[in-house]
């Protein structure tokens, strides 16, 4: 084993495979040496195996080797050997020649491309442009139900609001000393670094009421199909109608199938295209459901057009008192966004000076609108706190005939 050609050979063998790019230093070949007085060197799998085990140190490598082992102890000493050489590197390869004009000019030339006639589409809109462009009023049926399909793409979401309770956060800006406590008696020694955490965020809930007298009645399916798309998209959302009087339908809005909901909806509504008392409703709502689901920031969201056949002050007390029990107020209105619109009838009148952000809701983009303020809606100043008893004191008395002038947010 300590035979000089047999130690040449060993040498001459690394020196093959570092000329490969295989990294084979001196003691490695030491190492095989000692390693082959331990195995049967008549036995080609094992002298194969024991050389691969000490020289290879890559994954990589695993298939040059074997080549070159095989090429190596073929051949008798002073034999040239032909080595392979390692593929070249992504960097070295020569670059496919991308599509270009000419390229696609040789393509048609060699005949293999067939002809066609492509219609010139150029300044025309597609369907569905041409659908978000249409008001709603002016869809036919196929086309409501197309717009209805549309709306459930939307990515429809509800601002957050930063809640008071604590969550792990690597770069939170306070130290979790509860988890030092627990990393400490875990451990039985200090934690090598502190925990820390940050405030939890949470989606605002969000109420949702609807006009639905005989005014609405045109709108009125289409409204409540958004609410079901609301409902299945968000979390902690309530849904309520009102004509003469106000109903709750958030049971029946979490039906999955939107026509079973919807004929749920109507059947538990009973004032369905019938007159209007948005005063008298939102006073019910206020006084029985205010307090349970205008908690935590809520956001409240009105659809209606704003004919209103009661006291426009008693309309005007109970928005404001509903705007200040709130986080945010939206008004949508499916007459509001043409350049002329202005709100002549007297409801609206008396609720437009409460109401956070007055929207149109008269089309496709108009919701996509409505959209990206539910999402975007933010802390304001913080309004102060009011009683019932309070909210008539300060509220300038409406007229039938007043006009305020709709700029679009």
């Amino acid at each position: 084993m300590t035979d000089a050609p047999f130690v040449a050979n060993l040498v001459a063998f690394g020196r093959a495979l570092r000329s490969v790019g295989i990294p084979v230093t001196p003691a490695q070949t030491a190492d095989l040496a000692r390693a082959l007085t331990w195995v049967d060197l008549t036995d080609r799998a094992q002298v194969f195996r024991t050389a691969r085990a000490i020289l290879v140190t890559r994954k990589e490598d695993l298939v040059l080797f074997e080549t070159v082992f095989n090429l190596f102890w073929r051949h008798p000493e002073g034999q040239s050997v032909s080595t392979p050489r390692r593929p070249p590197a992504p960097r070295d390869r020569p670059r496919r020649e991308g599509f270009t004009i000419a390229t696609y000019a040789a393509f048609r030339a060699r005949g293999e491309l067939e002809e066609r006639d492509v219609a010139d589409r150029a300044g025309t809109f597609s369907d569905q442009e041409r659908l978000q462009r249409k008001r709603f009023a002016e869809m036919s049926p196929e086309e409501l139900e197309a717009a209805r399909r549309l709306m459930r793409t939307f990515r429809w979401e509800a601002s957050r609001r930063v809640t008071r309770r604590r969550t792990p956060d690597p770069s939170g800006s306070e130290i979790d000393l509860r988890g030092v406590l627990r990393h400490a008696g875990r451990l039985g020694a200090l934690p090598a670094y502190l925990p820390r955490r940050t405030r939890a965020e949470k989606q605002r809930p969000v109420i949702l009421l609807a006009d639905v007298s005989g005014s609405m009645e045109r709108y009125s399916k289409l409204v409540l199909q958004l609410f079901h798309t609301l409902m299945r998209s968000m979390s902690d959302v309530e849904t309520f109608v009102f004509g003469t009087r106000l109903s709750r339908i958030t049971p029946q809005l979490r039906l999955r199938n939107v026509d079973r909901a919807l004929a749920e909806a109507a059947h538990h509504v009973v004032d369905w295209a019938g007159g209007t008392r948005i005063g008298a409703c939102l006073g019910d709502f206020n006084r029985t459901w205010s307090r349970r689901v205008l908690r935590r920031g809520a956001i409240v969201v009105v659809v209606s057009d704003g004919c209103d056949r009661g006291d426009p002050e008693a309309l005007a007390q109970e928005m404001r008192y509903l705007q200040h029990r709130c986080h945010r107020l939206i008004w949508l209105n499916p007459h509001a966004g043409h350049e002329d619109y202005a709100p002549r009838v007297a409801g609206m009148a008396a609720a437009l000076p409460f109401v956070d952000d007055f929207l149109p809701a008269r089309d496709i983009r108009s919701l996509k609108e409505f959209a990206d303020t539910l999402a975007r809606v933010r802390g304001g100043a913080r309004r102060a706190r009011i009683g019932r008893t309070e909210v008539s004191r300060g509220i300038p008395r409406v007229e039938s005939d007043t006009r305020f002038d709709y700029v679009s947010s």
